[in-house]
């Protein structure tokens, strides 16, 4: 049975992923997971955080579309938020759709619009007195960028409204693609001249539209296609979708031939399977239909959840599979030491594009589908980069196949390589040193909450890395001003204050020197929790881990995560380096749990305290041996409340848990 703790740590992990993913899809058009993993993944923490509504945060993926815009590009708020859809993956969810719309509105059937949807980029185009005035990427939802001079190439934009009578300002939505045929031709042209291929329409039309130099965009052969509206004003539109969209034709704007208006959840699913059955002759990419209530006032009745219209949903196609030949299987080794099998195939072509290699997630997923070397297996690819080895087709297999087994040591440093029993996933241990790494761990050393070096930003830790000058974090303190002076976008002074900044990083804390050290499952909390049990970072790097499991809030995970970390060598010699380079922090004169003031008691803060951030409160708490956590229960003792309390001060009263205002909090801790 799964504990508070457990549900609080599995949503963290969760939105890590989830947020991960967002940047690789929304900002670096990288998807490295197919939609329906990431749906999963999404559909697993909303699940969570229905279920426990106290751990909701602002900053969760569910209260957000996607993530934020590139700094090349300047920002433009969207004064109607760019939400974008949920999804259903099989008819029933489709019919429970259509069951919620018509219990709401006491409706027996509901017209829809039903659409396909596009697989491309989001744009938003904004017209005042009919003239096309800007161009906006979705971003997150609220904030996009301005990709104007772009949009301003793409012949399918009418720079200027057909007719008349269209309103003041005008905010058309919809979709920049690039067709299959343009996407070959593209492709064509890059391999004659030397250039980057893409790997799918999907990336090539992301790429082009936001390209820095609106001459390269002007060259590729992007298309758009209208779905909806945003702000308007000075004129009332129809209170029909459909008939919006008719409008819209009128005034210049490319429709896609294929929207249609369908009477209930049988007309949907009769769409579904009419264009289900067009999806390979059609000259674009779509990954399922979209079906919206097509009058706006029922719209209005049903409203929105945070991330999506109640009126709306995105049905997803099944995704599409082939059948090869597994050649061989490699490991990769990723940015956070986990060691992926990858399967070598022979080229098979599946959803547009040619596919070589193609992911068996980990170990237990190799031994789950019996997948060998040799066999023929099912390739999945979902509309997206990277594809997947479904299984094996057990009537093909050959004789003289062989077992796959994941490597004791990392291909890349030679590091051991561990598999805790809560992860389904094989790690490098040589965080501190394994090239693969090198560069996230790097990023988190240097990070605010580590140990803080201004000025040391991504792009900068790229570059360093790149031109060979640092090769763990510890080299960060042998870098010289002229060596970083000489890199892009740097000067003397911004060189110099990086210098300062990294000499004065090195007065530090013993919890900010261990959570710098990027330690899986070693966040800010464990971090303190090590520190002020261990006292010293010599007493931590030999503790067995026994003694870790002693530790309050260290788990056997944990435990076992912080033992093989410390007892990789090449982790300890980085570490030396570190101290060597005079990374210091003050003494902790450890005082007996039993002695400790607070020691038993567990805390909860919810709300914005004003002497002190949250962080220096759960500080300060665990100094004198509280315990905080993250939601209030029966065991709670205490819960602090700030300025605009969450759900957590109502439960607590509601438990009749001791509520202390911030004043009390600061009494209690300081007597």
């Amino acid at each position: 049975m799964s504990t508070a703790n457990d549900v609080a740590k599995r949503i963290d992990k969760l939105r890590e992923e989830i947020n991960h993913h967002n940047h690789l899809y929304y900002v670096m058009d990288a998807p490295e997971i197919p939609d329906i993993e990431y749906d999963r993944l999404l559909r697993e923490l909303q699940a969570l955080e229905n279920a426990h509504p106290e751990l909701i945060t602002p900053d969760s993926p569910t209260q957000r579309v996607g993530a934020g815009p590139l700094t090349s590009f300047a920002e433009v708020k969207h004064q109607v938020p760019m939400l974008s859809l949920s999804n259903a993956m099989d008819e029933q969810e489709v019919h429970d759709f259509d069951r919620r719309i018509c219990e709401k509105l006491a409706s027996d059937e509901v017209v829809y619009a039903a659409e396909p949807k596009l697989d491309g980029l989001a744009i938003s185009l904004r017209y005042e007195n009919g003239i096309l005035v800007r161009g906006a990427t979705r971003g997150d939802g609220s904030t996009g960028e301005d990709v104007t001079q772009n949009v301003r190439t793409i012949e399918t934009i009418p720079l200027r409204l057909h007719g008349k009578g269209y309103p003041k300002v005008l905010e058309v939505r919809g979709e920049v693609i690039m067709t299959k045929s343009g996407f070959n031709k593209l492709n064509e042209t890059q391999r004659e001249q030397g250039g980057k291929t893409f790997a799918n329409p999907r990336n090539a039309a992301a790429g082009s539209l936001r390209q820095l130099d609106p001459a390269v965009t002007a060259t590729r052969p992007l298309e758009f296609y209208s779905y909806g509206i945003g702000q308007v004003e000075g004129k009332k539109l129809p209170d029909k979708h459909s008939e919006i969209l008719k409008q819209l034709r009128e005034w210049g704007m490319r429709l896609n031939p294929e929207v249609q208006v369908v009477r209930g959840v049988r007309g949907c699913l009769r769409f579904y399977e009419n264009i289900l059955k067009k999806r390979d002759r059609l000259d674009y990419d779509i990954d399922g239909v979209v079906y919206k209530v097509d009058d706006l006032e029922q719209q209005n009745i049903m409203g929105f959840v945070s991330r999506a219209p109640r009126w709306a949903i995105a049905h997803k196609f099944p995704a599409q599979e082939e059948m090869t030949v597994l050649l061989d299987i490699d490991v990769q080794v990723g940015r956070t030491g986990a060691i992926t099998p990858v399967a070598r195939l022979e080229p098979v072509f599946v959803g547009g594009v040619t596919v070589t290699n193609a992911t068996l997630h980990n170990q237990d997923e190799i031994d789950r589908k019996d997948v060998r070397i040799g066999d023929t297996v099912v390739v999945r690819r979902a509309g997206d980069v990277i594809p997947e080895v479904v299984g094996m087709v057990k009537s093909k297999r050959p004789k003289g196949t062989r077992k796959f087994k994941m490597p004791v040591a990392c291909p890349v440093c030679g590091s051991e390589v561990v598999k805790l029993e809560t992860e389904a996933v094989a790690r490098c241990t040589g965080g501190l040193f394994c090239p693969a790494q090198r560069k996230e761990a790097i990023k988190h050393f240097a990070s605010r909450k580590a140990m803080d070096i201004e000025g040391l930003g991504d792009k900068l830790v790229e570059q360093l890395v790149d031109e060979g000058l640092i090769h763990d974090i510890a080299d960060l303190f042998g870098l010289e001003k002229d060596q970083i002076a000489a890199l892009d976008r740097m000067a003397d002074k911004s060189a110099q204050n990086v210098i300062d900044a990294l000499e004065k990083s090195k007065q530090t804390t013993l919890d900010r020197f261990i959570f710098s050290l990027g330690i899986r499952q070693v966040g800010e909390t464990t971090a303190r929790t090590l520190a002020q049990h261990f006292g010293t970072l010599d007493a931590l790097m030999k503790a067995k881990e026994q003694t870790l499991i002693d530790v309050p809030d260290v788990g056997p995970v944990v435990a076992e995560s912080i033992a093989h970390f410390f007892a990789e060598k090449h982790n300890q010699d980085v570490i030396k380096k570190l101290l060597n380079a005079g990374v210091v922090w003050p003494e902790i004169k450890l005082v007996p749990k039993e002695e400790q003031p607070l020691n038993g008691k567990t805390f909860v803060i919810t709300g914005t305290l004003s002497t002190m951030g949250r962080d220096e409160a759960k500080a300060k708490l665990l100094a004198l041996g509280a315990k905080v956590s993250g939601s209030v229960s029966k065991n709670t003792d205490y819960v602090i409340v700030g300025e605009n309390p969450g759900s957590k001060a109502t439960k607590a009263e509601s438990l009749g848990v001791e509520i202390l205002d911030e004043a009390a909090f600061l009494k209690l801790v300081q007597e």
